[in-house]
């Protein structure tokens, strides 16, 4: 079930879900976090916040923020330390524009 507010996104515009949801070739940096070829840009999201939660990267004093390690800096600019707001769109950087 999605929420109601993704529910009237994704009716005013399908497009929105199916650039979630459509599988693509990763680049190499992100095939090596994901460990997959091929996913869609909520998959390879899904990937980066399990990893965060297993290796206990939030920040505990501020759980807004992560504190990336090596493998996680790769494919997050080499950021230090990131904003959970700034994940989707740093992630959304490695998945290029469809040509229209």
């Amino acid at each position: 079930m999605l929420p109601q507010r993704m529910k009237k996104a994704v009716a005013d515009n399908p497009k929105k879900l199916a650039n979630l949801i459509d599988l693509v070739n990763l680049p190499s940096t992100v095939r090596d976090f994901v460990g997959q070829s091929q996913t869609s840009r909520l998959g390879c999201f899904m990937s980066v916040w399990s990893y965060i939660k297993s290796n206990n990267l939030q920040d505990p004093s501020n759980k807004n923020l992560v504190n990336c390690d090596e493998k996680l800096k790769s494919i997050l600019l080499g950021k230090p330390q990131v904003e959970l707001a700034e994940l989707p769109a740093l992630i959304k950087l490695h998945f290029p524009k469809e040509p229209k």
